[in-house]
């Protein structure tokens, strides 16, 4: 089996089996990669709706070079199935997060996490210019739940696009040692003209192996606004914390 399909029959598995901040979720946190450690995803990514599914399959590259900075860099392959299955290289992605607000006694943190989209997808895929998106990401601690969430804007230039807005808001608690879980709800306004916004609801969780290694899945939900048409989405990743 190829690896779109592969990703794609999982991420229904995920999602048809009813499966804290930043990954599994679309929703991110102001938490920096600790100084001079690695964080590093192995993940695949799919939505389906309409008999087309789509997604993404890559590394999620994080590394802590000062207190309060984390530098990542993200390089996926695309994939779409429906009529066929088209296959290949996604845009890579980079960005830095910069904590500017951290109050450890009252469980506060404000980042700012830009991420600069840059064209190398092929032709099939990405939009063939720079995007950038500006968003700003805060967290609270109560007790043994973190409340995470924020938004920005994407500048998303070309014929026929639109800049847009996007947000989301989480919550998340650890259940034992290894486990913790959490919900989310997300939204993104339409990127093009006559396109419509999208709304994602999600259920997911990270499962520590023990010692660098865990498990990170989540699935939910999708609906288009104006239609009200449901389709779904899921997120598996192998993490890597050393």
């Amino acid at each position: 089996m190829r690896l779109p399909s592969l990703v794609a029959t999982f991420a229904a598995s995920l999602v048809s089996s009813a499966a804290f901040a930043g990954p599994p979720y679309d929703t991110d946190d102001p938490e920096p990669t600790e100084l001079h450690h690695w964080e590093i995803y192995a993940f695949s990514t799919a939505a389906s709706a309409d008999g087309l599914t789509e997604g993404e399959a890559g590394v999620d590259l994080n590394y802590g070079p000062f207190p309060g900075v984390q530098l990542t860099a993200t390089l996926p392959v695309d994939f779409e199935t429906g009529a066929g299955t088209r296959v290949g290289q996604g845009d890579l992605e980079i960005a830095v997060k910069y904590r500017f607000l951290h109050r450890e006694k009252a469980g506060f943190s404000i980042a700012v996490f830009p991420r600069l989209i840059v064209p190398t997808a092929s032709r099939r895929f990405g939009t063939g210019r720079v995007r950038l998106l500006l968003p700003v990401w805060a967290q609270k601690d109560i007790g043994d739940w973190s409340v995470f969430g924020g938004g920005g804007y994407m500048i998303n230039p070309g014929p026929g696009n639109r800049n847009f807005w996007q947000a989301g808001l989480a919550v998340a608690r650890p259940v034992t040692h290894r486990l913790s879980l959490g919900g989310e709800v997300s939204h993104e306004g339409p990127d093009a003209a006559g396109a419509h916004g999208t709304t994602r609801l999600g259920l997911g969780g990270i499962y520590s192996f023990g010692g660098p290694c865990s498990l990170l899945a989540s699935a939910g939900p999708e609906y288009e606004d104006g239609r009200g048409a449901a389709g779904f989405h899921a997120y598996l990743a192998l993490g890597l914390d050393f």
